[in-house]
């Protein structure tokens, strides 16, 4: 979903946070946090004295949240992955806009493969390390997966 899109489907809230500014943080509401309605997930982001770049900041946030605990069942690996995945190698840095999209494709198709990465990697043209760095990228992610896989008697990745 694109960003914007998202962004219709959250609340916004503001409050005075610590942070940068020093005097002027206290008199001015720059903390962005954002809730998703339909699942109730959040993100804040409170850093930066413009209530703009704690905006983005927030909804980048809120899309790695998103991306790590809402799933859904994949059809084939999607034009954005196939762009970002080339000879079985994975290229997207964990701070660009389209990493919450790859990293949610991934895990989706991770978990209909029952955690298993080779399987998961084999539907996605990839290699099952390059996959496993991905995931790696983003420990929330990385700690979910391995949760998952404890259920189903895996062991953990490291």
């Amino acid at each position: 979903m694109p960003p914007l899109e998202l962004l219709k489907q959250c609340t916004e809230s503001r409050d005075r946070a610590s942070g940068p500014g020093g005097q002027h943080r206290n008199k001015v509401e720059t903390r962005v946090t954002l809730t998703h309605r339909p699942s109730g997930i959040e993100a804040s982001a409170g850093e930066r004295r413009s209530q703009e770049q704690n905006r983005k900041r927030a909804l980048f946030r809120l899309r790695l949240n998103l991306a790590v605990k809402v799933r859904s069942k994949p059809n084939a690996p999607s034009e954005l992955w196939k762009t970002r995945c080339r000879k079985g190698q994975i290229q997207c840095n964990p701070e660009h806009v389209d990493f919450p999209a790859i990293l949610a494709e991934a895990l989706d198709w991770i978990a209909m493969c029952r955690w298993k990465p080779a399987d998961a990697a084999t539907e996605l043209d990839c290699t099952s390390s390059q996959l496993i760095k991905t995931v790696k990228k983003h420990h929330p992610a990385l700690e979910h997966w391995n949760r998952e896989r404890a259920t189903v008697d895996l062991k953990t990745l490291r």
